[in-house]
């Protein structure tokens, strides 16, 4: 999934890293499937990526042991929607300390708002990306929404697939 090199064999594990992460569109895929947004037509309209780059990406990280297939029901049909691994369940604190870095020193747009990481089981809002703020409890998806004012909407997060 390198971008431009092959860093697969590196001993420094920031290269060996950035060799699956190094795509700014596996973050927001990721970012998406915790949102529980795992079917391909969510993340193609929701993300506005072709459905070329999108099925190459989505590939990629199934390979990287990202993602993992899920089957849901259509109707009558069976479909499959993709679905966060532990791998990419523990890029939580990343994205949310992406999230927290980009509050801080990007400029928020006219129209946007504070978006807020919440701690369900405190219900408080947190300021680090592993650990709660409020009460230093370890940060799992599951226990996670993020409030985002400018769509109205407090996105819960999903955790790591049973079958992942």
């Amino acid at each position: 999934m390198a971008l431009r090199s092959d860093w697969s064999k590196e001993f420094c594990p920031i290269r060996r890293s950035l060799d699956v992460l190094g795509d700014p569109w596996v973050l927001l895929i990721v970012r998406d499937v915790l949102h529980g947004r795992g079917r391909f037509d969510e993340l193609h309209i929701g993300l506005g990526i072709s459905e070329a780059v999108l099925s190459r990406r989505l590939q990629a990280m199934l390979e990287a042991g990202l993602l993992t297939k899920v089957d849901y029901s259509d109707g009558p049909r069976t479909r499959q929607a993709y679905a966060a691994t532990e791998a990419a369940a523990e890029l939580l604190p990343i994205l949310q300390q992406l999230a927290l870095w980009g509050e801080k020193h990007t400029a928020l747009p006219d129209g946007g708002g504070h978006m807020a990481l919440i701690h369900e089981s405190c219900g408080n809002e947190t300021f680090h990306g592993e650990t709660c703020s409020s009460c230093g409890e370890i940060l799992s998806p599951e226990d996670m929404s993020w409030d985002k004012p400018w769509k109205s909407t407090r996105d819960s997060l999903q955790g790591a697939s049973a079958q992942g």
